[in-house]
């Protein structure tokens, strides 16, 4: 992660649409799998395909554990 911060210009550290795209993908494969699941804080409803889990909720049981094993960058900069 530190090592990228360093060798990435800034103006790389950013979400394209197309990202944005996979990541939905992604957080549907995920709820589908129960990867990602509902908490006291979230409980959204895993059959709806319109409004799934919010932000925090995707950080917390998707984002932070990929990027995690990824030496923890941001996901914008992981992706690059």
């Amino acid at each position: 992660g530190a090592r990228l911060h360093r060798e990435v210009p800034a103006e790389r550290w950013c979400v394209t649409r197309q990202d944005l795209v996979q990541l939905r993908r992604l957080v549907r494969r995920y709820v589908a799998e129960q990867r990602v699941t509902p908490t006291e804080l979230d409980a959204f409803d895993r059959s709806d395909a319109r409004i799934g889990p919010c932000i925090c909720t995707v950080t917390n049981q998707l984002i932070m554990p990929i990027t995690s094993r990824a030496g923890k960058p941001s996901w914008a900069l992981m992706l690059r």
